[in-house]
């Protein structure tokens, strides 16, 4: 009998089999992580480390304490930092990437089901721009506690694996200290991952990265020319049913760019957000969202700009499918999100400090 006992392994047996390191050196750099010093366990999941099958008190050994917080490896893991493009607050911008997460590898369980480990607060990556790779302790616990609560709210989310502090000191808008979250997703893949290759035109980048997802995560849309238009219907769908999940839970994504949307219909990178204990349509949760572009009844505009962006999908424009896969996904998209604002003008945003 297969008893989770009897799955459950050390670290050193984790079984590594890191997919998205086979595609093109185009779609990533590879990128050791730069480790907090000193570091302590904060905070460690053991409901999500048996879905990777990581045998109960291995998070007590050191060797899980250094990995977790980026001063080792294991074998088989191959760390990498992903690039991609996004819309950030209305404005297209051509490059961005994991600019302080790494992506340690991809562990098979013994169901055969496969979960990114991904380090956020890792260390600076080439896409880190002028910043430092880290992540301060106080964000890191709301990932870390928010992604676990929408997980047994039943939305679809990341999950958090487990949490290390440091004494290093970090500098926002006043000295913090480090931490660094390992969380787990099975894949990482974003909108913005598709948006890079697209703007540059770089169409074989967009099917070699459509056939990658379609083959792991979205087997039902088949083979032949017509699966990049199913492919592309069910991503809107996903991300449809994702946004009334959140607004019946009263969820507010305080950086809903394209860049931190999931192309399997997660809540990914939580960074700020926040919850509403009553209706409020121009509820703000990020402090620097001075314009209103991330208000709570935003969510249900982009749906709207996610049909726009895909009225020339790379892919799909070549096989002249996409107007009735539009067609069909505004039907569908119409029965399946609330639709509390649609004819009402909107309300000037306020600010919730």
């Amino acid at each position: 009998m297969d008893t989770i006992t009897e799955r459950a392994r050390a670290l050193e047996d984790l079984r590594f089999d890191n997919s998205f390191a086979r595609l093109p050196a185009a779609f990533c750099e590879r990128r050791q992580p730069t480790g907090v010093p000193d570091p302590h366990l904060i905070a460690f999941n053991a409901d999500a480390a048996g879905l990777i099958d990581l045998r109960p008190g291995e998070e007590q050994r050191d060797e899980f304490l250094q990995i977790a917080s980026g001063n080792a490896l294991l074998p088989g893991m191959e760390p990498l930092a992903a690039i991609y493009a996004g819309h950030q607050f209305g404005t297209f911008v051509a490059q961005l990437g994991d600019g302080r997460a790494i992506l340690l590898g991809e562990v098979k369980n013994a169901a055969d089901e496969a979960w990114e480990l991904q380090l956020k607060g890792g260390g600076a990556t080439a896409f880190s721009r002028f910043a430092d790779g880290r992540a301060v302790l106080r964000s890191t616990i709301r990932e870390y506690l928010c992604s676990e609560a929408m997980f047994a709210l039943g939305i679809p989310t990341t999950r958090a694996l487990a949490m290390t502090g440091s004494a290093e000191p970090v500098y926002r808008e006043t000295v913090e200290t480090a931490a660094v979250l390992v969380r787990m997703a099975p894949t990482f893949v974003r909108f913005g991952s598709f948006e890079l290759f697209a703007s540059r035109r770089q169409t074989a980048e967009v099917q070699i990265l459509a056939d990658y997802v379609i083959d792991r995560f979205f087997p039902l849309a088949g083979s032949g020319p017509e699966r990049y238009a199913r492919f592309f219907a069910e991503v809107v769908r996903r991300t449809a049913h994702l946004m009334a999940a959140w607004q019946s839970v009263g969820f507010a994504h305080g950086v809903m760019n394209t860049d931190n949307f999931s192309i399997t219909g997660l809540t990914l990178d939580y960074g700020p957000f926040g919850f509403l204990d009553a209706y409020e349509p121009g509820f703000i949760c990020n402090h620097t969202d001075a314009g209103g572009r991330c208000v709570r009844c935003a969510a249900d505009d982009r749906l709207v700009e996610l049909l726009r962006a895909g009225e020339r999908p790379a892919v799909a424009r070549s096989q002249g499918r996409t107007r009735n896969t539009l067609g069909d996904v505004r039907r569908n998209v119409s029965r399946s999100v609330p639709r509390t604002h649609a004819r009402q003008a909107r309300p000037r945003a306020r600010r919730r400090r």
